[in-house]
């Protein structure tokens, strides 16, 4: 009997970037459904695909601690090593990467090329530009170039029985019954241009709840409760605050229970789509949706308005921001006046 096919994903760096690349790695498996399949993924990325069915091993790449440096790298090397993968699908276009898989005896390994990086791939593929195609099919191109069958392109998010239990349990103690229009709004982004303006949250927040009648929650990790409270503080109504509350899995959770969930391009949005929020508004500016837009999008309404700047601009230290201030509270409550009639 020969042996399964040992495949290795080495994964990219940031939660919307993992999340669109589930796409691929459910293609990966269809192909090969007898093989064992590994992802490598930083730690910050592990629960995108926790639980995810197409994968029998997630391994955590910690560049920045336990696998810093050279000895850190060596290390990792030794772990892939005794893995024995046949194959390794590198998403990612580090040099680094590349030269990894090929110390840890991979012999196929299968990329975008570059000119530093070709001489340690064996299966080379010519990279399209990051702006021609949407970042799932960025990652599908791989795979399909490589000589794959496609059958499908969309996201996946898998949320366990407790992730639910949790979030219906903590909103029933907080007396929020299933038939009221529940509203999030998400207003954290890794990336200071791609964040709505504070007062444009509170003032959008108030109109929400009294205009609409809905309970509004403000979502987000550890490191946004002080831009919500910024934002409840700015507020003439109360809002629900759930910053570091819900992990990632229970905020998908709660999203399956969401009427409308509201936010900027960041990686809440694409867990969001990905299990079938009833409807999404997708706040853009610098970014472009045509790349890292909700796909599919047909529970999704993206907002953006041309203020003359190249899309996607990667000012990191923009002076005005006026792509998203461009963007006003009206311009959502008209987008929900829709929805509720």
């Amino acid at each position: 009997m020969n042996p399964k096919k040992r495949i290795l994903i080495f994964n990219v760096n940031w939660l919307g970037d993992v999340l669109f690349s589930t796409a691929t790695i459910r293609n990966i498996k269809r192909n090969f459904p007898e093989s064992f399949i590994a992802c490598v993924i930083p730690i910050r990325c592990y629960p995108v695909l926790k639980g995810n069915p197409h994968i029998d091993e997630i391994i955590i790449f910690d560049e920045k601690d336990r696998h810093k440096g050279v000895l850190g790298k060596l290390k990792f090397i030794r772990l892939l090593k005794s893995k024995r993968f046949d194959t390794v699908f590198l998403l990612h276009r580090s040099f680094t990467r590349a030269l990894i898989c090929k110390l840890a005896g991979i012999p196929e390994r299968i990329g975008y090329f570059t000119k530093k990086r070709g001489f340690l791939l064996s299966k080379k593929i010519i990279a399209p530009s990051m702006e021609a195609m949407h970042r799932i099919d960025y990652y599908l191109n791989i795979i399909e170039k490589a000589g794959l069958k496609l059958e499908d392109r969309y996201l996946e998010f898998f949320v366990s029985d407790g992730d639910r239990e949790f979030v219906d349990n903590y909103l029933n103690r907080n007396s929020v019954n299933k038939n009221v229009f529940l509203v999030a709004i998400n207003p954290g982004s890794n990336w200071s241009p791609k964040r709505w303006p504070t007062y444009y949250w509170a003032e959008l927040a108030d109109k929400l709840i009294s205009a609409f009648n809905a309970k509004v929650i403000i979502t987000g990790s550890v490191d946004d409760i002080v831009l919500a409270k910024a934002i409840r503080d700015s507020m003439k109504e109360k809002p629900m605050l759930v910053c570091g509350i819900f992990n990632l899995k229970q905020l998908a959770a709660l999203c399956k229970r969401l009427g409308l969930f509201i936010t900027a391009d960041t990686g809440p949005l694409h867990i969001a789509n990905a299990v079938g929020t009833k409807k999404i508004i997708a706040l853009f500016g610098p970014t472009s949706a045509n790349l890292t837009g909700p796909y599919p999008g047909k529970n999704a309404v993206v907002l953006f308005k041309d203020v003359g700047c190249r899309i996607p601009c990667y000012k990191v230290f923009c002076k005005d921001n006026r792509c998203m201030k461009a963007i006003t509270p009206e311009d959502i409550i008209n987008e929900v006046r829709k929805l509720v009639n």
